[in-house]
């Protein structure tokens, strides 16, 4: 959890400290893709878990809103898998921080999420797929060193506490 918050405060120093250009728009129209690599949680690579992969397409609906779909994996090698695929909106804070960046774009939201597990080890005697659906928050940063390219972090619920990656604008 501390590194969770150390990332999400280093997103918002960041921000503070960069050059005034303009105000990132986000609007009707307005279109986000992440694809990142998930960082932490159980199961990491020391312990039969590899990286987890993730994914988000976002659409502005309204000033500040968007609304999407995302999806995650991450095996357990020789245990099963973990997944989850969902539907999410965020709010974009950059107009209420006053943060005129327009390579920064700050965000939180939440999601309804289908997340399962399935097993295939016969080590704990469980084999199957076991879920369902709930709620999931996530709070997270984009910086665009492009006009339309950028870098990610976003801290959440999912297969990873943390995820970073490349985001794009379009």
């Amino acid at each position: 959890m501390k590194k969770i918050l150390a990332t999400v405060l280093f997103i918002f120093a960041l921000a503070a400290s960069q050059q005034s250009y303009g105000q990132l728009a986000v609007d009707k129209g307005t279109k986000f893709l992440n694809a990142g690599i998930g960082l932490g949680g159980w199961g990491g690579i020391g312990y039969g878990g590899g990286i987890g992969l993730g994914a988000s397409l976002e659409f502005g609906v309204a000033k500040n809103i968007t609304v999407g779909a995302i999806g995650a994996f991450r095996g357990y090698s020789g245990y099963g898998s973990y997944f989850s695929i969902g539907a999410r909106g965020s709010y974009h804070f950059n107009e209420i921080l006053n943060i005129s960046d327009e390579k920064v774009d700050l965000y939180a939201g939440l999601g309804l999420i289908y997340s399962a597990w399935t097993w295939n080890s016969s080590y704990a005697g469980i084999r199957g797929t076991y879920g369902g659906v709930g709620l999931g928050g996530h709070v997270g940063g984009r910086y665009f060193f492009k006009e339309k390219l950028g870098v990610f972090a976003e801290a959440g619920f999912g297969v990873a506490p943390l995820q970073l990656g490349i985001t794009a604008k379009f």
